[in-house]
Parts: C-alpha cells; sequence; structure tokens
C-alpha cells in the first residue's frame, strides 16, 4: 500500500488520539501534502523538528493499529462484503450489501 494511503487510513481511525498540535502537523502531510519545509514555514518550527513530529505520529498511529488491528478488520469486513455482493444472485442480498459497503 502506498504510505501516504496507509498513513491517511491510519489517521482516520486513529488521529483523534493523537494531540491537536500533532493532529495539526500530521494533516498538512497527510491531506494538504505540503513538504517538510513549507509545514517547518508555516508553523514556524524546524524542518528537523517537523520530521520528528511525524516520525513519533507514525509510530504511535502504527502502534494503535498493532494493538487493536481496527484497520485490518475493517478491510476484512470490506473484502467479504465484496465477495457476498459478487456471488449474491438475489438483488436484495446484492442491494444490502452495496448499502452496508457504502456505509462503510
Amino acid at each position: 500500500m502506498d504510505r501516504i494511503v496507509e498513513r491517511g487510513i491510519l489517521y482516520d481511525f486513529y488521529g483523534e488520539l493523537l494531540t491537536e498540535h500533532q493532529k495539526k502537523i500530521y494533516e498538512e502531510l497527510v491531506y494538504n501534502d505540503l513538504s517538510l519545509s513549507e509545514i517547518a514555514d508555516e508553523y514556524n518550527i524546524s524542518r528537523q523538528g517537523v520530521h520528528d513530529l511525524i516520525k513519533r505520529c507514525d509510530k504511535i498511529l502504527e502502534g494503535y493499529e498493532d494493538k487493536l488491528h481496527l484497520v485490518m478488520k475493517f478491510e476484512k469486513i470490506r473484502a467479504s462484503l465484496k465477495e457476498i455482493e459478487s456471488l449474491s444472485g438475489q438483488a436484495e442480498v446484492k442491494k444490502l450489501a452495496e448499502d452496508i459497503l457504502d456505509e462503510i
């Protein structure tokens, strides 16, 4: 999986567990696609400080996933629903699977 996509997914699941400062910096990298230098300039901190904070956030978010496995469970459920949708010949079951996929 592409690193930026992985970061986005981990942040979606566990981002609220970061501090406000960590969230702001991490969102600039993940959602706004800013470089470390651009983030450093915007927040008046060093590029190295941004790099260290991003690394720390990556480690925190990955640690939550290692313990809770929410992303893994989510991906497994989504794959199972897609399989149900593709195997189902009944319109009602297929519609239900589509509705669940839309919700997750």
